[in-house]
């Protein structure tokens, strides 16, 4: 592992997955969920990138994002999320180990490849038992998409077939 390099492309979009320490259900609280977002804004007002999409499962987080044009070091902006949200989950859970060191990242090939990646953020609370439908819930971007036709109102109610092609998690 030592040997891994990441790929920084400006103006590009990355697929990431991070998870918690032991894969610890440390997101399973709306309060824990909001502490994760208000470490997402911090970041981003202080490096910006674009959050395309997202699903926080108890567990782990999935997201898209974009990267700016003069800035790709999204290494940098996991590093802060992690910090701000340690800090802040740290004062009610002292000494808590919280995440697992590094993520997964992928960098978005075209468009199809990118609605590949974005089903299989929807469908990924499904997958795991946490609902019946990416309707159902309420930690992803699921609903942002739908209101803008992205989907179809029925959309996950089956197993996307679009995802079938992918070897993620």
């Amino acid at each position: 592992m030592s040997n891994y390099k990441r790929i920084y492309l400006n103006d590009h979009c990355y697929f990431f997955t991070a998870v918690t320490h032991n894969r610890n259900p440390i997101f399973q609280s709306p309060e824990q969920v909001q502490l994760l977002r208000d470490a997402f804004r911090y970041v981003q007002e202080r490096r910006s990138f674009d959050l395309l999409a997202a699903s926080v499962m108890p567990d782990h987080i999935h997201c898209l994002w974009r990267m700016q044009d003069r800035d790709s070091n999204y290494s940098v902006r996991w590093q802060m999320i992690k910090t701000a949200f340690t800090r802040k989950i740290r004062k009610v859970h002292p000494g808590k180990e919280v995440w697992q060191p590094r993520f997964w990242e992928h960098v978005i090939r075209n468009e199809e490849d990118f609605k590949r990646h974005l089903d299989y953020i929807h469908y990924n609370p499904v997958k795991h038992g946490l609902c019946k439908s990416p309707h159902d819930w309420q930690y992803s971007s699921f609903q942002r998409y739908l209101k803008a036709g992205f989907y179809a109102p029925d959309w996950g109610k089956e197993y996307p077939t679009s995802i079938n092609k992918m070897d993620l998690e």
